[in-house]
């Protein structure tokens, strides 16, 4: 211990109880971190899960979308707006939409509400009401 001259005050002194707490901060700290990363571990696993799903899902969309576009005359925009307001309209995941209609090439039919939502996507796009 040493003390600054003129003050009676002691510098560098830590008793075993100070040392005590700082060890419980450490590992509060330290439990905060982990829990964290953890979270954050758990969220990237998630979103990669999340992006594999549409990186796979991606082919069969992009030809439904040319599809609509063949069918309708129209771009690749209003077709995209077309298939996801049929998702929308029928509460279907827009992949699903997609298979079901890339299987219609396979003289599968398409499910009666989502060939219902599909015609009526088709007429407000044509009337421009979209």
């Amino acid at each position: 211990m040493s003390t600054v001259p003129g003050h009676a005050r002691t510098v560098g002194a830590v008793g075993p109880a100070a040392a005590h707490r700082g060890k419980r901060r450490r590992g509060r700290d330290a439990s905060r971190r982990e829990t964290r990363l953890a979270a954050e571990v758990a969220q990237l696993a998630e979103e990669t899960a999340q992006l594999r799903e549409a990186m796979a899902s991606r082919p069969v969309i992009d030809q439904a979308r040319g599809m609509v576009m063949a069918m309708v005359p129209c771009p690749a925009e209003t077709a995209w707006e077309v298939l996801v307001e049929t998702s929308q309209h029928t509460n279907t995941k827009l992949r699903d939409v997609a298979t079901q209609l890339v299987a219609t090439t396979e003289r599968r039919r398409l499910a009666p509400e989502v060939e219902k939502a599909m015609a009526a996507a088709f007429r407000r796009h044509r009337s421009g009401s979209a």
